[in-house]
């Protein structure tokens, strides 16, 4: 017997970014994905993440802002690659930036809170699936440079958890291969002594 949420979890997959059209979430409902994706185990109740939207025109600036630094790290860009970096952010309607915030805790660790924000980003991702939307988290190699992080809005502080591109999706998300379960658990058998 399985049930309907069980269902939607064993069906999930992602929407190829280039396929996401309008119309997007509109407020409303972009303020309900991220209030589901705010209710995660979050040990201290520290909120140790933030979301930023990447919408309207601000998608395109953010593409041009990714070439120019895409060319100051690799030098004249042929024309193809200029373009993959310009559309980085415009392929979908909605992007939402899942940010890593940690918090100073005497008790709780960096990795953990990194764990939250990844925890929110999966939560984010299934809530804007249950409203019907299509998908795709990715993080690319602006997530990994410091300029990068910083012409995307984030403190020097904080990482990229996820960039979830979000849009209206009227095909059939692709599936791929997926792990064969009964190779990735096991039963706890030890130590024991004598």
């Amino acid at each position: 017997m399985t049930s309907q949420i069980i269902d939607f979890l064993l069906a999930r997959n992602s929407a190829p970014i280039p396929d996401l059209q309008e119309p997007a979430p509109d407020d409303s409902q972009i303020r309900t994905i991220l209030t589901a994706a705010s209710r995660v185990p979050d040990h201290g109740r520290l909120a140790p993440w933030r979301f930023i939207l990447y919408r309207g025109a601000a998608r395109v600036r953010v593409g041009e802002r990714l070439a120019d630094l895409a060319e100051q790290r690799e030098g004249p860009l042929s024309e193809g690659r200029r373009n993959q970096e310009l559309t980085r952010f415009s392929r979908a309607p909605l992007v939402i930036g899942v940010v890593s915030s940690p918090k100073d805790h005497p008790k709780i660790p960096e990795w953990e809170m990194f764990l939250s924000a990844g925890a929110a980003a999966m939560n984010l991702v299934l809530a804007a699936n249950a409203l019907g939307y299509g998908t795709n988290w990715i993080t690319n190699w602006y997530s990994d440079v410091p300029e990068g992080r910083a012409l995307l809005g984030l403190a020097p502080h904080e990482r990229v958890a996820g960039f979830v591109h979000i849009g209206t999706y009227s095909g059939v998300a692709p599936e791929r291969p997926r792990p064969e379960v009964d190779a990735l658990y096991s039963d706890y058998a030890g130590p024991w002594e004598g």
